[in-house]
């Protein structure tokens, strides 16, 4: 069975700091973009970041940019999302998706077709 698995949520306090975990099963993410999105109650759901298949191109929503920090581990197939000076307005459910290409051209707006079921955020003041 082809899935996404996300780990690494919880409760933290504003200013704090926590790093999210996207690991496949049944394939490899190595291949392919991989982007995080996060859904709040009420809102829109909202991209995060992503990161392209050779890790040259990575992309940032306005609202994270020089807090949050996309990566990748190739030798364990596993992206990373480190979220740093975290607020209440970062709270949500965040998940990860591959996308069907290399690239995060458009990453917004791009069809995905595997994603994971989401892990939960939660920023306390």
């Amino acid at each position: 069975q082809l899935q996404l698995v996300e780990s690494g949520g919880g409760l933290v306090q504003v200013g704090g700091s926590l790093r999210l975990s996207c690991a496949a099963s049944g394939f490899t993410l190595d291949y392919v973009a991989v982007g995080w999105f996060r859904q709040a109650p009420g809102k829109e759901r909202e991209g995060v970041s992503c990161i392209s298949r050779t890790s040259d191109s990575t992309d940032y929503a306005d609202s994270v940019k020089g807090r949050f920090t996309i990566s990748r581990d190739y030798t364990k197939s596993t992206v990373y999302l480190q979220m740093n000076s975290l607020k209440p307005e970062d709270t949500g459910v965040y998940f990860c998706v591959a996308f069907p290409g290399s690239s995060c051209d458009q990453w917004k707006g791009k069809f995905f077709e595997y994603r994971g079921r989401g892990t939960q955020v939660t920023v306390s003041s």
